[in-house]
């Protein structure tokens, strides 16, 4: 793992920071660039991020740093950890800095408003296609402060390319974070971006009080929409089965923790959407992804209904009752199509 052990985390958000500090706590050589100037100090003098991931102490071996060339100067690996309506932003200001052997990971999940495009295919645009075979995604069921924790989790890296997953397996598994490695890039990035609208759909049920069958409808009919635009645009049907899809699916429609999923529950109990976003810290990328998701399904000719509806209540100001109504009142069909 030496040559691939020194790592610049860039983005100091609660995802950002714990994976930071596991590589640090690994024993790596690990700086990780902060925006926020008050969040760099506290990490630097107290060792605590206690915007983002407060009550967890930081390993002496993580350096936060405030300047982009700083965090990646002799870096091999670039682990990328913002929002992903920065993450082409990002790329551009990174872009004079980075080696040409370095490995970049993305732990971003969701689909660029304006293009409709993964995060591996901005990387391409705005880095060119030499980056195609040395690009990566991390996803998976992980909260942040579950795995600072240190609770047992499971998580997948995705690359085009098998060996580059498997090279960086080792980098990130500990005693208790398990990583598998897959070549569907593609599959990887759309299950991390799409279980975050469903996750929004069901928190509304249940801040609506429609109870468990609701919700166990949602995700696994949620599921089924995820793995239809995945199909489409070139996924293994079978990623959507493993710890990117029904995984991270279930984690994020059920667990207390979502980010998301407390954005539907707001909804459900009749608050609008602009008052939750402007309460909140932190991104909930299923508002944004609910956008390109649905824009990109009538791009590709791809029924999703239930994304349809989660767009309608967030950007046509629709009656969540209203949604269910006529996702219930749909013309009946077979389930599994063949």
């Amino acid at each position: 793992m030496s040559d691939i052990s020194k790592v610049a985390v860039i983005g100091a958000g609660s995802w950002g920071t714990a994976l930071a500090n596991l590589l640090a706590e690994k024993g790596c050589d690990v700086k990780l660039w902060v925006r926020e100037e008050e969040v760099c100090e506290q990490i630097r003098v107290n060792r605590v991020n206690r915007v983002f991931l407060p009550d967890i102490t930081l390993s002496d071996r993580l350096e936060p740093v405030r300047s982009l060339a700083e965090a990646v100067r002799d870096r091999k690996v670039v682990l990328l950890v913002v929002p992903s309506h920065v993450f082409r932003e990002v790329l551009h200001r990174l872009k004079e800095y980075l080696a040409s052997d370095v490995i970049l990971i993305a732990a971003t999940k969701g689909i660029e408003n304006e293009t409709l495009m993964l995060m591996s295919e901005v990387a391409e645009e705005v880095l060119g296609e030499e980056w195609r075979d040395r690009f990566a995604c991390l996803a998976g069921p992980s909260f942040a402060k579950e795995v600072a924790r240190h609770l047992p989790t499971a998580v997948t890296i995705g690359a085009r390319q098998l060996d580059c997953a498997q090279k960086l397996q080792p980098l990130f598994n500990t005693e208790w974070l398990r990583v598998y490695g897959t070549a569907d890039l593609i599959g990887v990035q759309l299950g991390g971006a799409l279980k975050n609208v469903i996750a929004i759909a069901a928190g509304a049920a249940d801040g609506l009080h429609f109870g468990h069958n609701a919700r166990a409808a949602l995700i696994t009919r949620g599921l089924a929409e995820m793995t239809r635009l995945g199909v489409r645009l070139g996924a293994n049907p079978h990623t959507f089965a493993g710890l990117a899809g029904i995984g991270d699916l279930v984690l994020t429609c059920t667990g207390d923790l979502s980010r998301n999923r407390t954005v539907g529950l707001e909804i459900g109990r009749g608050r609008k959407i602009g008052e939750i976003t402007a309460g909140m810290q932190m991104v909930a990328e299923g508002v944004k992804t609910a956008r390109s998701a649905y824009t990109l399904a009538e791009k590709m000719n791809v029924e999703m209904p239930i994304t349809a509806q989660v767009y309608e209540i967030l950007y046509e100001d629709k009656d969540p009752h209203s949604a269910v109504r006529e996702l219930m009142s749909r013309q009946l069909k077979v389930e599994l199509e063949h």
